[in-house]
């Protein structure tokens, strides 16, 4: 939803009764309803100790007569405080409410000797002045000692007078709005405010001495607003207009829908005869630049009427334009039967179109199957290496396929029966999506494919298709398998030495036919390696909540590989990012700029499980504590003593390219959290990021900078002065203006991963695919972003915040 759109329900649509909370009694409840006698010490303390048993007496007022029969609540006897927390519903529906709606709330005393006491009433509108239904919790003042009136000019409103209202009263309408969801969450800023909130709460009540007392009521929430609206009317009743010229909003009913003038117009120019007439027509100069600045829109970007009716004009001379078919396609109305298959025809004969385009033409928006099949036929042009870089996406896909065995589910099959890797992280790839219901059936129908065609497949040298289909089932029989022994692990009580002991003795007895397998595995990580069972010695334990395992698994080759395995964590998000690092790094290296990244694998096995491979590493908190400065870690790896700062310029250089293509990329995909655990360097010098539980933007901490760039990192490159600090900006603002032209490409592969269980992506796909197209800045020319990254740079480094938050996250890390 676009920040400027409203949402809203209309009253007269909610079949619903209304239903609000009575919650509790705020103030010193004064007794008056008993008489003390003076004569007796003994009687005395025992009124002074006496509390009321008190009730709530709800009604309805619609235009200042009652309307329906009253409610009560349920006595509250003597405690700390009269807390109901009830239920109230009553027999009027939302749709009979008009916007003079009124409630009363009249609170009674029963514990009198006489008859019931009258403590005081409050009425509230349930319309506010927009005329938009009141939700959430508000707190109304008692005119005490008078039943609350209904009247439609009523002599007992709840709402504080403005004169009288102080900082509480502005303090409890934020908290109204905090639990309306207005107001962004942050748990540890929220903790503090409260706390703040209670201490000026007490301050104030002392200060004033106040005798009021409130009633606390909590009103149903709903999705979206609910605007008033009577049965059977197509408009807002207007707001008599006020001198104080202030705006009405009114709801105009034909907003969206089609103007049949405009609808018109629109056929008469687009009909089959006009085909020969726009067959020889060119574009004006005029013309040209405004189809060649809609031609570098993004993706995202939504063509309005004239710009599609530009393209629909000009649509022959663009046929020899690649990059014009997505936006051509776009301008078809595909309702329409002939224009449609004009268009089709049109799309056969023009310019073949690049694979990054041709993923374009498989998101949502694009729902004609020809479309799709002809996507499906630029994508056969990708090598494998291509291909592997966008299958993640291309699964994803299928959620937007008209059928379960659509031509792309054929293609992927077909395409993985040629290559063991595409096939075996296919098969995970599909596997992992079986837990979604909605989409299930589908997944479960391209797995059935691919199983049913590699069965089928003749002898490969000595591997034959039954034989390379159980190589890969194998590997889920391993995970399931480490999932048993993750769990064997954590009920071991004691430190995590006592852990890495029950896994070693596990993996040497109980369980020792993995130490060697029968016959080797393809490694679920990298399939081109076979595994042929774990080494208990070198396997350990993280020191963590979830206990990773560390295993050593050796190889047919004699060699061996480390892996981390995770139970009890989403790995799909990780397993999404490290992949954009990877096809970053490919479009980089394309263009000869190698920033030595280091794009390690991940495989999400399950949506609460996966595996990592483990590379050797520090994280820099470790090393900073060590060794007190990043230098001081690499000269004894790298010693030189007539190098840059006693390490040698090869070191060096690695360092300051992994800083810079790392800076870029967490600018550019929004990942957050950042913190010295996280960052890691490998001996060579090379630094690299891991734990990517926050992207496109959101980060728990407040005032996050652009990039992650904390100054023990610039003070290893020799300071902001130095030249080898100016080489780094020189290196980010080389690689931020390559990735800037493949920028389509990233958009297109985010935009597939719109319907996936992703939590940053599913949470509102179109807002973090906006703030991603953000980071691009397509809006300015190659010489514009270079001066804008280095503004960026230079804001980050000189941030004070995220020194003051890495303090504490190093506290926190402490005791934990």
């Amino acid at each position: 939803m676009s920040g400027n759109e409203f949402r809203f329900f209309l009253s007269c649509d909610i079949n619903l009764p209304v239903t609000f909370r009575i919650d509790k009694l705020e103030g010193k409840l004064s007794n008056t309803s008993a008489k003390s006698s003076p004569d007796s010490a003994n009687e005395k303390s025992t009124t002074e100790d006496r509390k009321g048993e008190v009730y709530v007496e709800c009604a309805l007022y619609i235009d200042g007569a009652p309307f329906g029969l009253p409610m009560r609540t349920r006595l509250e006897s003597p405690g700390p405080s009269y807390c109901w927390n009830e239920l109230i519903t009553l027999s009027t529906k939302y749709r009979d409410l008009t916007a003079n709606s009124q409630l009363t709330l009249t609170v009674w005393d029963v514990s009198c000797e006489k008859n019931e006491g009258l403590i005081g009433g409050a009425t509230i509108h349930l319309f506010n002045m927009k005329k938009q239904l009141k939700t959430g919790r508000h707190k109304l003042r008692l005119w005490q000692g008078k039943e609350a009136d209904g009247s439609i000019q009523t002599t007992t409103p709840g709402k504080v007078p403005k004169e009288e209202r102080g900082e509480v009263e502005r303090l409890e309408k934020l908290v109204n709005k905090y639990e309306r969801g207005q107001i962004q969450r942050v748990d540890w800023l929220d903790r503090l405010a409260f706390k703040a909130m209670d201490k000026i709460k007490e301050r104030e009540n002392s200060k004033n001495g106040s005798s009021h007392l409130y009633v606390v009521v909590d009103f149903s929430s709903f999705e979206h607003r609910v605007v008033f609206q009577e049965s059977g009317a197509n408009f807002l009743i207007p707001s008599p207009l006020a001198s104080t010229n202030e705006l009405v909003t009114v709801w105009d009913p034909e907003v969206g829908r089609i103007n049949p003038s405009e609808h018109k117009q629109l056929k008469l120019a687009r009909s089959l005869t006009r085909g020969i007439i726009d067959r020889d027509l060119k574009p004006s100069s005029t013309e040209r630049r405004s189809i060649q600045r809609i031609l570098k829109y993004p993706p995202t970007r939504t063509l309005n009427g004239d710009e599609r009716h530009l393209l629909w004009k000009f649509r022959f001379s663009l046929m020899s334009e690649k990059r014009a078919l997505t936006k051509f396609l776009r301008c078809v109305e595909w309702s329409d039967v002939q224009e449609a298959k004009q268009a089709i025809d049109l799309m056969g004969r023009w310019e073949m179109i690049d694979v990054c385009d041709a993923l374009e033409l498989l998101s949502p928006v694009f729902e004609s199957e020809e479309v799709r099949a002809y996507a499906v036929r630029v994508l056969e042009r990708a090598d494998d290496e291509e291909l592997h870089c966008y299958l993640l996406q291309l699964v994803q896909a299928l959620r937007f396929e008209r059928s379960d065995k659509s031509r792309l589910s054929h293609f992927l099959v077909q395409r993985s029966l040629r290559n063991i890797e595409l096939a075996s992280f296919l098969r995970w790839y599909v596997a992992v999506e079986l837990h979604d219901p909605t989409y299930a059936k589908r997944f479960y129908c391209t797995y059935e494919i691919l199983e049913e065609n590699m069965m089928k497949l003749g002898g490969n040298g000595d591997e034959d298709g039954y034989k390379l289909w159980q190589s890969l089932v194998r590997q889920t029989e391993l995970t399931a398998q480490l999932c048993s022994i993750m769990r064997d692990v954590r009920n071991v009580r004691g430190g995590t030495q006592k852990k890495i002991e029950k896994l070693r003795h596990l993996l040497s007895g109980l369980l020792s036919e993995l130490t060697y397998f029968e016959e080797p595995i393809r490694s679920p990580l990298a399939p081109s390696i076979l595994i042929a069972g774990i080494i208990p010695s070198e396997s350990s334990i993280f020191k963590s909540a979830l206990h990773p395992l560390r295993l050593a698994f050796r190889t047919t080759g004699c060699g061996s590989c480390k892996i981390i395995f995770k139970k009890g964590d989403d790995l799909r998000q990780d397993q999404l990012v490290i992949q954009m690092v990877s096809l970053m790094d490919r479009l980089l290296k394309l263009e000869n700029l190698d920033l030595h990244l280091t794009p390690y694998r991940v495989l999400a096995t399950g949506h609460d499980e996966g595996m990592l491979e483990f590379i050797p590493s520090k994280s820099l908190a470790q090393i900073l504590s060590e060794h007190r400065s990043i230098i001081s870690y690499l000269q004894k790896f790298h010693p030189d003593e007539e190098g840059p700062f006693g390490i040698t310029a090869t070191c060096l250089e690695t360092f300051i390219k992994s800083c810079a293509g790392y800076s870029v990329i967490t600018y550019i995909l929004g990942i957050g959290d950042r913190h010295l655990d996280n960052l890691l360097l490998r001996d060579d010098g090379r630094l690299f990021h891991v734990d990517f539980g926050f992207i496109l933007g959101r980060d728990p901490k407040p005032f996050p900078p652009p990039m992650k760039l904390c100054k023990e990192m610039v003070e290893a490159m020799g300071g902001a002065e130095s030249q080898y600090y100016t080489r780094f900006k020189s290196y980010c603002c080389e690689a931020y203006n390559i990735l800037r032209k493949s920028s389509n490409l990233i958009l297109n592969l985010f935009y597939l991963m719109a319907g996936s269980n992703i939590p940053d992506i599913a949470s509102d796909p179109e807002k973090g695919i906006l703030k991603l197209q953000e980071k691009f800045r397509l809006d300015l020319d190659d010489e514009e972003c270079i001066h804008f990254f280095q503004d960026l740079i230079n804001e980050s480094v000189s941030a004070l915040f995220p020194q003051m938050v890495e303090t504490i996250h190093r506290w926190a890390q402490y005791w934990r």
